[in-house]
């Protein structure tokens, strides 16, 4: 794996019924959340999330901004653009 960082920019829906990539929104990655947005464990289990999507460990993942907001940037480290794109490809 690379050390590359790729930065991708994340829609979240909290208390959600299931977790999934829904798909593209807006230009954001559209994300159902069945954690709260209570004491992180929104922000706990879309690291989750990510990480098995990607398959990059949860290390490798990491909400640089909007913590406290429905809108996160994201980075992911151990992944090279072309894996990223082509994930993101398949849900366009």
């Amino acid at each position: 794996m690379s050390d590359t960082a790729i930065t991708i920019d994340v829609l979240i829906r909290p208390r959600s019924s299931r977790d999934e990539i829904v798909g593209m929104h807006e230009g954001r990655l559209k994300i159902k959340i069945s954690a709260p947005p209570v004491d992180g464990k929104a922000n706990e289990r879309l690291t989750e999330v990510l990480s098995k999507a990607f398959r990059v460990s949860k290390s490798n993942v990491e909400i640089i901004r909007g913590k406290s907001s429905k809108l996160k940037t994201v980075r992911l480290t151990g992944i090279d653009m072309k894996t990223c794109e082509e994930f993101l490809s398949k849900l366009r």
